[in-house]
């Protein structure tokens, strides 16, 4: 990198703008690696996915929310110990603040539903009552994400989020890389 030139990066960086502009579809394309996925539950990742997002969207959520509840899971096949890590790093940059810090929490606020059952303590979540966006994760919790499971329920197919997927993804909030694709 000492010896590159302005040159260099330019080609570079018109490298890197078109494969930018595909970051949705390989978004989506790492969301459809859930399907057939069920992990002892009644419907499949990507199902579940698509139960959240849609519980979401048709209580009028905004299109920002709707892909983050899309997304939640996505680290699932990556990290088994730590998935709401990966989703909220790929998040990140295209959300808010509150939205990041809900995909990045969620694991511990939806272990209130469960941990009990596995020996853990259900009530981990309490341990961020006093942040300021505790009660919209336990929102996004109870609403969409531990209710969406269920088998008999209408969600709107992939395909319908695909175009709130690209306008989210379409120009990061915050990234110090945000430059290289104007």
């Amino acid at each position: 990198m000492e010896e590159g030139t302005a040159q260099d990066w330019q080609i570079i960086a018109g490298e890197f703008r078109p494969y930018a502009a595909s970051l949705p579809e390989r978004v989506l394309d790492h969301l459809r690696l859930l399907l057939g996925d069920y992990g002892g539950f009644p419907v499949d990742r990507l199902e579940h996915s698509l139960q959240t997002a849609t519980r979401a969207y048709r209580d009028g959520r905004d299109e920002p929310y709707v892909v983050m509840a899309l997304l939640h899971d996505i680290g699932d096949t990556l990290g088994a110990y730590n998935h709401p890590d990966i989703a909220a790093a790929i998040l990140k940059p295209f959300v808010s603040e509150e939205l990041h810090w809900i995909c990045l929490n969620h694991g511990v606020f939806q272990g209130y539903y469960f941990f009990h059952y596995l020996g853990m303590n259900r009530d981990l979540r309490e341990n961020f009552r006093d942040h300021p966006w505790f009660d919209a994760c336990a929102e996004f919790c109870e609403k969409y994400d531990q209710a969406a499971f269920d088998p008999d329920y209408p969600s709107e197919p992939l395909e319908f989020f695909v175009p709130m997927v690209e306008r989210v993804f379409a120009r990061p909030l915050n990234s110090i890389y945000s430059a290289a694709v104007e």
